[in-house]
């Protein structure tokens, strides 16, 4: 790894070295990196399914408009020529690398009343800043694998010998169109530029207060489905804490926030995005294409995801607990 610490350092102009690289963390899209050298230290996401330049731009620019309003993130570096996103050519192929300020801090304590009352009010600035959006999310956001599809992948991954098959095949049989049913398109009247991605391990508390990561996703989207999304993930998912759920959404609305949550309508987005995940996570595991390691890493992210499904009776409970907030 020391040619492409070398070769980062060099693209980034961070100066010569010695630079050291080791792994953080692995995502369902990219690796982290941890670059050191002179006593600093830098975040290096390496994206291993492409990049979309665009969607990188949209990231910078929602970035620097929100830390106008106080919403700490770590910068997006532009490269030596003025980019945000840089090719990387190694001996297991071509990916693409974005590089960020490196944090120091600890996770999120989503039990905490002072982080869920910054989560709240740091979610309404997102909205405010991100008002007048005009084009329609993403696919992701807005749709969900129908009947047959779900049939073809699990014919796909019993024929693969997977060792989760039978608990997909319930899934398929059961949740999935339980939840399908309240995957909807948006209202165009509700959509805002915001981060897509609110969950607790994008916040880390550090030495000046928490931090806002991971802004890869970021674009338009329903304001209603992402306080949703967010209020069901930050307040115990299926184990709802009705008091956090509560506090944040005080919080939200304290801070200028206008979304409301209604109905099961307003979880269109955690249904969909947790519904595409597991499908496209399914169908990474049976693809040849990919590497092994590729392929391992997927086949454990369904099973962990078809652990975890929104239920459907914790998601009324938390619409319940909320009926006097709004």
């Amino acid at each position: 790894m020391r040619d492409t610490a070398d070769f980062i350092a060099e693209t980034y102009a961070l100066g010569a070295g010695p630079w050291t690289i080791s792994p953080i963390a692995r995502g369902a899209l990219g690796q982290i990196w941890k670059l050191s050298g002179h006593g600093s230290s830098w975040a290096m996401k390496e994206l291993l399914f492409g990049c979309d330049e665009e969607q990188v731009r949209r990231e910078a620019a929602l970035r620097q408009a929100t830390e106008n309003l106080g919403i700490a993130s770590p910068r997006l570096i532009p490269n030596r020529h003025g980019g945000h996103v840089s090719r990387l050519t190694s001996s297991s192929g071509e990916s693409y690398v974005k590089l960020y300020d490196w944090i120091d801090g600890t996770k999120a304590d989503v039990t905490d009343p002072d982080i869920l009352d910054w989560f709240g009010r740091a979610m309404a600035l997102l909205h405010t800043a991100g008002e007048g959006a005009s084009e329609m999310p993403d696919s992701w956001y807005e749709r969900c694998p129908q009947e047959a599809d779900w049939k073809d992948l699990h014919q796909k991954v019993r024929q693969a010998g997977l060792p989760w098959a039978d608990a997909l095949g319930r899934f398929i049989d059961r949740a999935a169109a339980e939840l399908a049913h309240w995957v909807t398109a948006s209202d165009p009247g509700d959509l805002v530029t915001s981060h897509l991605d609110l969950q607790p391990q994008n916040v880390l508390v550090g030495p000046d207060g928490p931090v806002l990561l991971d802004w890869d996703n970021a674009g338009p989207v329903s304001a209603e489905r992402e306080l949703a999304r967010a209020l069901y993930i930050w307040s115990g998912r299926n184990q709802v804490n009705t008091d956090a759920a509560r506090r944040l959404a005080r919080a939200y609305r304290r801070a200028g926030g206008k979304a409301t949550v209604t109905g099961p309508q307003s979880f269109s987005m955690l249904f969909a995005t947790d519904l595409n995940y597991i499908h496209v996570q399914a169908e990474c595991a049976v693809d040849p294409a990919v590497t092994a390691a590729q392929r391992e890493f997927a086949g454990d992210q369904v099973v962990a995801s078809l652990r975890g499904l929104p239920d459907l009776a914790a998601v009324s409970a938390l619409i319940s607990a909320l009926q006097d907030v709004w």
